[in-house]
């Protein structure tokens, strides 16, 4: 005992060194093209199009109860899905036949079972955009290839669609539909309407949010389309939209809270510079219309005696309408006025919400789940909007890290700030006995990090049992006309570590192989604290409940569970490191912001992401690294369903840096000075893995796979250490490998 307790010390003091000294040289590892071609992939036993339960709708139409979504038969469903677009050079929000059938099937092969139909009211053809949407190929000048969506642009109005995308738009939907792919309707998104519509003030008004909940033309424009859009009889599937149970989701507005814009000083009719590059202009007509509606409001809901002490504290005389405070004034107003703003805004915008869904589901015939609008502002409180949210069927937020267009200093890892990360900003939306959904998030490019992004999300959102993800955005190219890079910050379509880590998220999320959360801790507002909050400074983000521990979604679910009731908050947890999750199967380690690593362990899936080189001793059950990269991410997935020790086809992927050719980060290292061009290129993670406990394996092999799927070279074949199989990886260079075991 004695001796093999000496020999096992020793043995574990030199593969600690070795394990150091690898870490310790982390010299330069060239980066290698690594194009992806989704028009080149064929089905292959590494897809995860098994996951898809085809053709969408064959179980009938969705339910949203007891807090999540539902197909009639009881059986639970969730979203794993993309945002669909066309914004970057070479791509096209709704592409031709031919293409249509490519990246329905490439959709199906990375797991994808839904698809956000996301500027579909955009024109049909190339036009300037004036709220700077999210441009184009950054460095090729903005707004070279804006969406191209169904409403004609060669007309005086914006209400009527171009037959030859209708036409491609329900053939690209029918391919959806028998794939397995369920369907998103966001109505209201990037619309520009026209003289030709008779919209006061039309010429002046770009974006129009904010002014589509209570200009009484937008509202009629906004059904008018919603009717017909939702109204057309597909002829591919000979079905109504509004009567395919395909169609998962309606969703009313995108991004577009009048609640919101009073908080970031609308009102008054200054100009707003938008988080996501919205800017507002609230014309004279639009003022009085705003400011009449308020005091009718406020004759109807004040009494004479409160009516005569808000003109007061606003300095009008008797009879005068009151006027909207700057939000300037709003830490310090009184009680009186600054409630009496915000119960005004809010009622605007529950009445247009409940009409709208009185309208879809009474009129047009909707019979699915209907979402109003988003959270999507953590730097201001959410609760407000949360009474707007809880009306509704489902509850939707969004998020990016480090958004291009509203964050400083970029190119940060986010597994060094837990207590910053996506998993916050999104959970604090999350409410009791509703559907949680996110309908936007991205790890925007460029970023040394982005491969971070999909294996937390999938796995943190699972944990706390969540019912949809949608990654912003996936892009159908143009064949012929596209180039293998990566076209925008946004675009993920061939971005080699996102579209590697698609099936392997899908398997975390969809298939459920992270459980959900054994306990569901839950907190209460009152009025006073919904007003309080309204009115927090951004240091208060993005919670905005102090005596919160942001630590909580991390570690047990989280939810809210009601509003406008007693107030409660649940006790902070005692401090960790790492932050574990109550089922034990996530891990977040940092070393006081530095050095962060994500551990998940699960029975079919495993996973290291982040400085795995930094921390060579922490490992999974079936997975352990000693690698060159300073930072990877690293998955390991079964592909037949069973646990990771008796699975006989896993798929592994391997991701770390990705860029375009030629790119050139300036002196921060927090943005491109030069965006690059094609192929993109990847640094290989290099080094040895080790699978460990693969029951009565007698061989292990890995074969690399290239940007299509395909198989490049030879099997690598495992080498039986004491430990498990190794593999040596990093050549050639890839992000996903093939791995079978043999018993």
């Amino acid at each position: 005992m004695g001796v093999l307790v000496k020999f096992g010390r020793g043995v574990a003091l030199v593969a600690a060194a070795l394990v150091s000294s690898v870490a310790g040289a982390q010299a330069d590892i060239p980066m290698q093209p690594f194009p992806v071609d989704h028009a080149a992939r064929t089905d292959s036993a590494a897809d995860a199009r098994f996951l898809l339960d085809g053709p969408a709708g064959k179980h009938g139409f969705l339910q949203a109860r007891d807090g999540h979504l539902y197909f009639p038969n009881n059986q639970r469903f969730r979203c794993w899905g993309v945002n669909l677009t066309g914004w970057a050079i070479g791509s096209e929000e709704i592409p031709s036949h031919k293409d249509a059938e490519t990246y329905a099937a490439a959709l199906a092969r990375l797991g994808v079972n839904c698809v956000r139909l996301h500027f579909i009211d955009r024109p049909d053809t190339v036009a300037p955009i004036r709220d700077g949407g999210n441009g184009s190929t950054p460095g090729a000048g903005p707004f070279t290839h804006p969406p191209r969506g169904l409403i004609r642009g060669d007309l005086p109005d914006s209400q009527h669609f171009n037959a030859e995308q209708l036409d491609r738009f329900d053939y690209w939907l029918a391919q959806l539909k028998q794939q397995g792919i369920y369907l998103d309707f966001n109505l209201n998104v990037g619309r520009v309407f026209k003289p030709g519509d008779g919209v006061p003030d039309v010429e002046l008004l770009s974006p129009f949010k904010a002014f589509t909940y209570f200009g009484p033309e937008l509202v009629k424009l906004q059904k008018d389309f919603a009717r017909q859009l939702l109204g057309h009889t597909n002829p591919y599937t000979k079905l109504r939209y509004a009567d395919d149970p395909a169609v998962a989701i309606v969703e009313v507005l995108n991004e577009n809270s009048l609640l919101e814009f009073w908080m970031r000083n609308w009102f008054r009719g200054e100009r707003v510079p938008g988080g996501a590059n919205v800017q507002l202009d609230m014309t004279p007509h639009y003022q009085a219309l705003l400011t009449g509606m308020y005091n009718q409001w406020l004759a109807k809901n004040r009494t004479p005696a409160q009516l005569a002490e808000l003109r007061r504290m606003a300095g009008v005389g008797p009879g005068q309408p009151v006027p909207f405070m700057r939000r300037g004034d709003h830490p310090a107003a009184p009680r009186l006025r600054f409630d009496s703003e915000l119960a005004f805004v809010t009622q605007v915008e529950i009445d247009f919400h409940a009409d709208f869904r009185r309208f879809l589901k009474d009129e047009v015939g909707v019979k699915v789940p209907i979402v109003p609008t988003a959270d999507h502002t953590y730097f201001i409180a959410n609760q407000p909007l949360m009474r707007t949210a809880l009306k509704s069927d489902i509850v939707d937020s969004h998020v990016y890290w480090q958004h291009p267009a509203i964050y400083g200093r970029r190119n940060e890892p986010m597994v060094n700030a837990p207590d910053l990360s996506i998993i916050q900003k999104l959970a604090r939306s999350a409410t009791a006995g509703k559907p949680f959904m996110v309908s936007e998030v991205n790890h925007p490019f460029p970023s040394e990090y982005g491969s971070e992004m999909i294996p937390i999300l999938a796995s943190y959102a699972a944990l706390q049992d969540w019912d949809g993800i949608f990654f912003y955005t996936f892009e159908t190219k143009v064949g012929g006309e596209w180039k293998p890079m990566i076209g925008d910050h946004f675009d993920i379509t061939l971005d080699p570590a996102k579209i590697a880590q698609m099936p392997a998220g899908s398997m975390l999320f969809l298939r459920g192989d992270v459980a959900a959360a054994r306990q569901v801790l839950t907190r209460s507002y009152s009025t006073e604290q919904i007003s309080d909050a309204a009115r927090m400074p951004r240091a208060e983000m993005p919670y905005y409940t102090p005596g919160f521990d942001k630590m909580i979604p991390l570690t047990h679910g989280s939810r809210v569970s009601c509003l406008d009731c007693k107030p409660t908050l649940p006790a902070p947890l005692k401090p960790a490191n790492p932050i574990v999750s109550d089922t034990g199967q996530l891990k977040w380690l940092t070393d006081r912001g530095t050095n962060g690593l994500v551990t998940i362990d699960t029975p079919r899936s495993q996973g290291l992401v982040g400085f795995i080189s930094a921390n060579p001793h922490v490992q999974t059950r079936h997975l352990s690294a000693e690698i060159r990269n300073r930072f990877a991410t690293i998955t390991l997935s079964s592909l037949d369903g069973k646990p990771i020790n008796l699975s006989n086809s896993l798929l592994l992927t391997t991701t770390g840096k990705v860029e375009n050719s030629g790119a050139q980060w300036d002196e921060r290292r927090s943005m491109l000075t030069n965006w690059g061009t094609a192929p993109t290129v990847i640094e290989p993670i290099t080094g040895y893995l080790t699978l460990k406990d693969l029951e009565g394996a007698i061989a292990v092999s890995a074969q690399p796979l290239d940007g299509a799927a395909r198989p490049i070279g030879k099997p690598i074949s495992g080498k039986m250490i004491e430990p498990g199989w190794e593999l040596a990886i990093g050549k050639p260079a890839t992000t996903s490998y093939l791995v079978r075991v043999s018993r």
